[in-house]
């Protein structure tokens, strides 16, 4: 099931060359920028739980083991973290 406000944030990401490095590093990838914004735009559409606190939005993927940092004002990704099992 998709949300009006994940395909919002879906198809209004956007990325700095630092996020690029950041979610390889943080995922253990060597992703091009076009692998990387594929993954997250899977990610975010099936994500199964989103959460607005303070000026981010934190979306969860749980079948990825995998939360998306947006933030909320102009859609940049900030960080992707794997989840704790």
């Amino acid at each position: 099931m998709t949300y009006p406000l994940l395909e919002k944030i879906a198809e209004k990401l956007c990325y700095t060359d630092l996020g690029y490095q950041r979610i390889n590093k943080k995922l253990k990838l060597d992703y091009s920028r076009n692998e990387i914004e594929s993954l997250l735009q899977k990610n975010i559409l099936s994500a199964t739980r989103i959460l607005h606190k303070g000026k981010n939005y934190y979306i969860y993927n749980y079948s990825k083991n995998i939360r998306v940092t947006v933030n909320a004002n102009n859609y940049r990704v900030i960080t992707v973290d794997r989840l704790k099992l």
